[in-house]
């Protein structure tokens, strides 16, 4: 933790700098390093590599290529956009049903209540209670 405080303060100290050295560029007051570091915290499934690279990924199609090759942006941002919904879902669904929750109580939670779920597959192999495998008149070879 004592690493992330020197960091805190450094980094303001290197953007100033930029700032004053190209003070026409409207990107350099957008770097909002509070954001940067904070945000990385707030995510628990994903490793600061992984919000690096979608910096990096967001960076290349959402500015340069939106700048200079607009007509390959307008045709694939959608499925960039759509990977990115994925990409919320997957931390949505994290939280929803991958933490060990006991209050949260549906379907999902509870096993397994199709009683054929524990039949055997494989053929050849008779439970009592469970169909045979491979047999097409399973119900009319029964009734006799």
């Amino acid at each position: 933790m004592n690493w992330f405080l020197v960091g805190g303060l450094i980094g303001p100290i290197l953007i100033w700098p930029l700032h004053k050295a190209f003070p026409k560029q409207s990107w350099v007051a957008l770097i909002n390093l509070p954001g940067l570091m904070g945000a990385t915290a707030m995510m628990p499934p994903a490793t600061t590599l992984n919000y690096n690279a979608w910096i990096v990924v967001g960076t290349i199609f959402n500015f340069f290529v939106f700048r200079y090759r607009k007509k390959w942006w307008q045709r694939y941002n959608y499925v960039l956009s759509a990977a990115a919904g994925v990409a919320f879902m997957a931390i949505v669904l994290y939280f929803a049903l991958g933490l060990e929750n006991r209050s949260l109580n549906w379907w999902g939670n509870e096993g397994e209540h199709c009683p054929l779920a524990t039949c055997p597959t494989a053929k050849g192999i008779v439970v009592d209670g469970c169909p045979v495998h491979g047999s097409l008149f399973f119900f009319s070879k029964n009734k006799k």
